[in-house]
């Protein structure tokens, strides 16, 4: 089978932009298994997916594409594979006891090549899938000096993705920014409704009837990055705060396992604050 590639193009938006693209292809001899496209008008942006099969000149279709699209436009060409992730934890294992599982079951195109972890609750867990389990204890430590600990070690692990899988540590802009467009979180969608301790008490009390998750890219703004994937579940006036936080675990696992996948397969656009997915 001839390999297979996957372009992805975002550029400001033009007439013809779609059989451009898709004569360089053709010119290459290349066939388009699958193709997604997208014209925001609101940003007067162009967004484009496409997988294809063939023998080619890499450099010779990325010169040929420069030539034809917009300028300063953004351009991957490149053969997918298997992502290398990195995840930070705390306590709550739910998140990251699902990533590994589907990692190591192949349900996500990825490797956990670390767990990092400010608490050695879930090392016994870890060391199960054989992953490196590091802990950055921040226990009578400033804050910045437990961050450059974890700084340090993706600095040494150089991973593709940095997936934040319920790790209760706010991270600073110096970190956000060496990271930017890698860094991966979940929380529950009562934020900003419910802000601070016990969010499920208080969505209780207050008798909400959906309970969600949000996953995002992380930016400098505390839980306000692009959002990539939104999951929600029903509850009604028998669920307790116990059931809720329950329901609440089940929804994130699942929003959180969504979104890296997408992120993965290459699915996802930044378009300012907001994202353009092709699924």
């Amino acid at each position: 089978m001839k390999p297979t590639w996957r372009l992805l193009i975002a550029c400001s938006d033009q007439e013809g932009l779609v059989h451009k693209v898709t004569g360089v292809l053709y010119r290459a001899r290349c066939n388009v298994v699958v193709n997604h496209e997208f014209a925001d008008p609101g940003s007067d942006r162009f967004f484009m997916r496409t997988e294809f099969t063939g023998d080619i000149n890499r450099e010779a279709i990325l010169d040929e594409l420069g030539k034809l699209l917009p300028p300063q436009p953004f351009v991957r060409l490149i053969r997918p594979g298997k992502a290398r992730i990195a995840v930070l934890a705390s306590k709550e294992h739910h998140c990251l006891a699902d990533l590994l599982t589907r990692c190591a079951f192949g349900e996500l195109d990825a490797e956990t090549v670390a767990v990092i972890s400010n608490h050695d609750l879930l090392r016994p867990f870890v060391d199960k899938f054989g992953i490196p389990f590091h802990l950055c204890d921040h226990t009578d430590r400033a804050r910045e000096d437990q961050e450059s600990a974890v700084l340090q070690l993706l600095d040494e692990i150089r991973p593709d993705y940095i997936v934040l899988a319920k790790y209760m540590r706010i991270l600073s802009p110096d970190f956000v920014h060496r990271h930017a467009g890698r860094l991966i979180n979940i929380h529950h969608s009562f934020l900003p409704a419910f802000i601070g301790a016990k969010p499920y008490h208080q969505a209780w009390e207050r008798g909400v009837k959906v309970i969600g998750a949000t996953a995002h890219f992380v930016t400098e703004e505390l839980d306000q990055g692009p959002i990539i994937e939104q999951q929600i579940i029903s509850v009604d006036h028998t669920h307790g705060p116990k059931d809720m936080a329950r329901s609440g675990r089940d929804v994130e696992r699942l929003a959180l396992a969504r979104a890296l996948r997408l992120v993965l397969e290459d699915r996802v656009f930044l378009n300012g604050h907001r994202t353009v997915i092709f699924d």
